[in-house]
């Protein structure tokens, strides 16, 4: 089971809310987290594998700018749990961040028809497709 919470701020960082309703989430079990926002047209990601408090004193989660933003943590299905495969996943250009909770039954067959069209994937998670196909 995964924990997801993204939202929307007129006058404030994201990051810090996000980070904690991640917290609030973490009775229900994970292996990684991470968050992504937007700021100035940029898309920023932090992520690894580890407890919340231990990615947040390695990468500080409340550091990154953006009003808008989302945040994940990770119970693997698919991949092992290392930092690649944490959530949010990126496109090959990283204009979009993706977080999923659930299977993609065919992922293999979906990665191998990006693959063949010149996608490259950073990690081993169903979840990345979803980055690739939008």
């Amino acid at each position: 089971m995964c924990g997801i919470f993204g939202c929307v701020a007129k006058n404030r960082k994201v990051a810090p809310l996000i980070h904690a309703a991640l917290k609030r989430l973490e009775y229900r079990g994970y292996d990684s987290v991470g968050v992504a926002t937007i700021h100035k047209g940029m898309l920023y990601v932090k992520k690894d594998s580890g407890k919340i408090d231990d990615v947040h004193n390695m990468l500080n989660l409340d550091d990154l700018s953006g009003r808008i933003g989302i945040g994940h943590t990770r119970w693997a299905t698919h991949g092992a749990p290392y930092k690649e495969n944490a959530h949010p996943h990126v496109d090959c250009k990283e204009e979009l961040a993706v977080v999923h909770n659930g299977i993609i039954e065919n992922f293999a067959e979906l990665r191998k028809e990006l693959e063949d069209r010149g996608h490259v994937f950073r990690s081993k998670t169903d979840t990345e497709v979803i980055a690739h196909l939008i």
